[in-house]
């Protein structure tokens, strides 16, 4: 589970204009539509393609648990895209990203100053430019790691800089033990 993957993902689907379909008959309809057939979506799915034909007809209703999860995911990572690629393009442009965390965050500092790191709750506004880089890294398949920094460092330029107004020797923002992480667009 990608926690900063699958909390751009979600803030995304938060553009979409329909729900996408919930149950398996379905979901597997709109993956056999999509993909012209049967038998490449079986092989994506690795099941047979038999059982994907009784997915379609609905002779099968509830499948197992990764099933459902793989199924689910496949789905979702093809629902609506041209209002995914808005909703990305107009966040990377314009409207930049929300990121709403609890963690462990803060930087080197001296004893008792206010910067260590602690525990805080923080709701910031990142900038269009670090939404555009999430998105593009997160595209391009970047490890769950690459994108904690990429948000370290808005959180470092937003938050502990203030855009540059202060803490201007600051390297480095740690950001860890994550507890709650939620973007909105």
């Amino acid at each position: 589970m990608s926690l900063f993957g699958d909390g751009l993902d979600a803030a995304v689907q938060k553009a979409f204009t329909r729900p996408a379909p919930k149950s398996a008959g379905a979901q597997m309809r709109y993956l056999v539509k999509q993909l012209k057939g049967t038998k490449p979506v079986a092989q994506m799915l690795r099941i047979s393609q038999r059982t994907v034909e009784r997915y379609v007809k609905d002779q099968i209703k509830k499948p197992r648990p990764d099933l459902a999860a793989r199924l689910e995911r496949e789905v979702k990572k093809r629902w609506q895209p041209q209002i995914r690629a808005k909703a990305r393009k107009q966040a990377a442009t314009t409207g930049g990203i929300v990121i709403d965390t609890r963690a462990r965050i803060g930087y080197t500092a001296p004893i008792g100053s206010t910067d260590e790191d602690r525990l805080r709750h923080l709701t910031v506004a990142l900038p269009p430019q670090y939404a555009a880089r999430l998105f593009e890294a997160q595209e391009q398949g970047a490890t769950e790691q690459r994108l904690r920094e990429i948000a370290a460092e808005g959180l470092k330029e937003v938050y502990f800089q203030v855009s540059g107004r202060r803490a201007g020797q600051l390297e480095e923002v740690r950001f860890t033990d994550i507890e709650h992480l939620e973007f909105d667009l």
